[in-house]
């Protein structure tokens, strides 16, 4: 039986890499791990992805520049013959001509109910907005920033006696459920039923 291979790019902890990560080695999730990679040669989740024994990679945005750091990106990925890129709180945003070389393969994972709240600070914008409400957004990367087709979305309650790393750690708690919950039913029912964003 044929697994997709795919590759996670992560920037810091990697704490959703490592849950999808040993979902693989547990063939919870159908899929194999090309490498883990990260524009930071500091990452934590280098050192977690490989203890748990998956190849890692570094790319280096700041000593060559995006242009040079997504080609080494993309020669990877063509180099391991990779099905799937999944972005795991990877901080680069990647460039519409990355993007088009690998149409309707990336997949993200947003810390907000898109298409609110997008960027970088998706959680304390939710939060200084005084939100009811954010949430959890996995979807496919288009030529937009937190942008695309949207494979799941789950809803959180902001509460009164939230703090924001109290919504943080709710956040990334379902976080690591959904992302793993959304990959293995996507891989599993192939295609999967994509609900296109209301503009």
């Amino acid at each position: 039986m044929y697994l997709p291979r795919i590759a996670i790019l992560i920037s810091g902890k990697g704490s959703n890499m490592e849950v999808i990560l040993k979902a693989c080695l547990e063939s919870e999730l159908p899929a194999d791990i090309s490498f883990v990679g990260s524009d930071n040669i500091n990452a934590k989740g280098l050192e977690t992805a490989a203890a748990l024994g998956a190849p890692t990679r570094v790319f280096f945005y700041k000593r060559d520049g995006r242009k040079a750091a997504e080609e080494a990106i993309a020669s990877a990925i063509e180099e391991t013959k990779t099905d799937w890129i999944i972005l795991a709180g990877f901080m680069k945003i990647l460039s519409p001509d990355f993007v088009r070389r690998f149409p309707e393969k990336i997949i993200n994972i947003h810390p907000a109910m898109l298409p609110l709240f997008p960027g970088a600070h998706g959680i304390r914008d939710a939060w200084e907005a005084r939100a009811d409400h954010t949430g959890v957004t996995v979807h496919i990367v288009d030529e937009e920033v937190d942008h695309g087709r949207i494979l799941a979305q789950e809803e959180i309650e902001i509460l009164p006696d939230d703090t924001l790393e109290t919504l943080e750690e709710r956040i990334h708690r379902v976080e690591h459920r959904i992302y793993k919950e959304t990959l293995i039913k996507h891989f599993l029912e192939n295609p999967i039923s994509i609900e296109e964003r209301e503009e």
